[in-house]
């Protein structure tokens, strides 16, 4: 028997006693019966029953209390709603504040019952309810437990999705109180998990070794816990291993195109750049030309005429019959004589009689040097 039973039976007891030997009726009596711990969700409602009968030698005035006690004795409990002098106290707790009502209009006619909406984890405890109506005060405990349901999961795969491999299938809830459950099942084709596959059902997770094209299909994670459920689908899709060696191939060949593309890229950029240097070399280059004609013409012009001026100094008025009479000096060869071709150059008229150096010597005239010069004209 619990202590809770115990502590009933032992009032009743003395309540029967008192009643046989001294003549005295009963109190206070809570007639409600004990109940297990009360489980809820979160957001839903719930009645904590307290009915009650009063003796004929009650009366006082009647009182009742509902306190949610305090886990560690050195704090003080907290009254949660009261009835005291006809009247209701709802607003007594301040974090139930309009979510916590008596189940009766008149709780003075023997319901002390409480109803609270919209529960929330932190309403979660051990509730008293106490009824005084002097001389008599009983009370009576109870449990609540609020939990919070499952969100819905959510369902992924980890792992290569390929033959021979091993795939992993998780399932998650980021709300709801433990405990928590999870399990997995297949719903398309045969409807049975692989034979290889090893659940957890506290992680959640289903764990497919070595997978086959037969894993393939739609999976369904359900999250349970003592107040509420949900779940996921997942599909599952395990396909060959792929062509490795083709993989490979196309990599080689993918990776001599880039080299190739590069290297060709590099040739053009090295041969514009060889041809650009070699431009400015010869943009830069200075020749040496060949010195023009007409400065050779005035020299041999000039030699010329000094050559004439110095014989015409030198010969006596004698010999000046004799040189006007001869015809190589009676003029000065002009720029065309020199700019002529050698095989071009006009001989000496066949009239003119060239003479020797002594018959010259013997006339009285002084032999005069002429100049050599090459076939371009130049004084040698």
């Amino acid at each position: 028997m619990s202590g809770r039973g115990m502590e009933l039976w032992t009032g009743r007891f003395c309540c029967v006693l008192l009643s046989l030997f001294a003549g005295l009726a009963c109190g206070v009596e809570i007639t409600a019966s004990d109940q297990e711990p009360i489980v809820k969700a979160s957001g839903q409602s719930v009645k904590l029953d307290c009915q009650f009968s009063l003796g004929p030698k009650d009366s006082g005035a009647l009182d009742i209390e509902w306190s949610l006690l305090s886990s560690d004795n050195q704090k003080e409990d907290k009254v949660v709603i009261l009835y005291s002098g006809d009247r209701s106290y709802e607003d007594y707790y301040a974090p139930m504040t309009g979510r916590v009502h008596f189940n009766s209009a008149d709780p003075k006619n023997g319901d002390a019952s409480i109803n609270l909406t919209g529960l929330k984890s932190s309403d979660s405890g051990t509730y008293q309810c106490k009824v005084k109506k002097a001389p008599g005060i009983r009370g009576k405990k109870m449990q609540l437990i609020v939990m919070v349901k499952p969100s819905k999961p959510r369902c992924y795969a980890e792992g290569p999705m390929q033959e021979g491999k091993d795939i992993v299938l998780r399932c998650k809830s980021t709300e709801g109180t433990n405990p928590l459950q999870y399990s997995w099942e297949k719903t398309s084709d045969s409807k049975l998990l692989p034979s290889s596959a090893v659940m957890d059902p506290v992680g959640g997770t289903i764990n497919v070794r070595n997978a086959s094209a037969s894993s393939s299909g739609t999976y369904r994670c359900t999250a349970v816990n003592r107040v509420g459920a949900e779940d996921c689908v997942l599909y599952l899709n395990v396909t060959p291993p792929p062509n490795t060696a083709g993989i490979i191939a196309g990599a080689i060949i993918a990776v001599l195109l880039i080299l190739l593309i590069i290297a060709f890229i590099l040739f053009c950029c090295c041969r514009a750049r060889h041809r650009k240097k070699y431009e400015k070399e010869i943009c830069n280059e200075i020749r040496e030309d060949v010195p023009p004609p007409k400065s050779r013409v005035s020299t041999a012009r000039s030699f010329t005429v000094g050559s004439q001026r110095s014989s015409l100094g030198s010969m006596s008025p004698s010999n000046l019959h004799e040189y006007a009479l001869k015809p190589q000096y009676d003029k000065i060869p002009s720029s065309e004589d020199f700019e002529r071709p050698p095989s071009h150059t006009p001989l000496p008229p066949p009239t003119a009689a060239r003479m020797a150096g002594p018959n010259l010597s013997r006339m009285g005239g002084i032999p005069v040097m002429i100049p050599a010069q090459n076939r371009e004209g130049s004084i040698v």
